[in-house]
């Protein structure tokens, strides 16, 4: 069965909910510098955040500018980062990223598109996420959890992430905008997750169109026929 579109109203007091709930929604990788947040989104790709934050707590203390890092070169920089899927291939493009914004960029991260998603390794979610959080402006990185939450609510249905972005960024009201990437990505980690979503916990079950949320826990409106999972 196919996911209907939220209504508007259904997205306003959708982002309503996760605003009251997180207020001030942040990024859980550790940075305190648009290079270290570059650096951490590049090494995030296929790792958890946690994992990120456990390398890059060791490599930021001794190496956290383009400079540092590049003269750190790629096979000590392998070392911090050994722990990260795909750690020799990330320690090459952030190698050749720190050339880059030296030679070409004053050695500051970019603030546009173009010019980021020029770096090795920066493609179009680690440039969103870069310019949302380091800069913001109204950018939208489409993760798997994103991805997952956007078709499964209705919220914005899409075969592929560029999809859901194009829509999320058309359908969010702009009051949530600027915020709309962190509520998301929690809520998508923490309950509305791949294999057993917590609907019965979820603050905006009521507002999801996902046919199948009855089955893990959400309230039954009056009217709507149970199966026998929910039962």
């Amino acid at each position: 069965m196919a996911v209907k579109n939220m209504t508007k109203k259904q997205i306003q007091t959708f982002f309503e909910r996760l605003r009251e709930q997180r207020p001030n929604p942040q990024t859980e990788l550790n940075y305190s510098s648009p290079f270290e947040l570059l650096i951490a989104v590049m090494l995030s790709a296929q790792a958890t955040d946690l994992s990120v934050n456990k390398a890059t707590d060791r490599l930021f203390p001794v190496a956290n500018t383009p400079e540092a890092i590049y003269a750190l070169g790629v096979e000590n920089l392998k070392h911090y980062i050994k722990t990260i899927g795909l750690y020799n291939s990330k320690a090459e493009n952030v190698i050749k990223t720190c050339q880059i914004l030296i030679s070409k960029h004053q050695s500051q991260v970019p603030d546009n598109r173009v010019d980021l998603e020029a770096l090795p390794g920066v493609g179009r979610k680690t440039a969103n996420v870069v310019l949302n959080t380091a800069f913001g402006q109204a950018a939208m990185a489409v993760d798997t959890h994103i991805f997952r939450l956007g078709n499964r609510t209705g919220l914005a249905v899409g075969k592929n992430v560029l999809e859901v972005e194009q829509r999320l960024m058309k359908v969010i009201p702009k009051e949530f905008i600027l915020d709309a990437h962190h509520w998301l990505i929690l809520h998508g980690r923490y309950c509305c997750i791949a294999r057993k979503p917590k609907c019965a916990e979820c603050i905006v079950s009521d507002q999801c169109n996902w046919p199948e949320r009855f089955d893990f826990g959400a309230t039954v409106p009056t009217g709507i026929r149970q199966t026998k999972k929910s039962v």
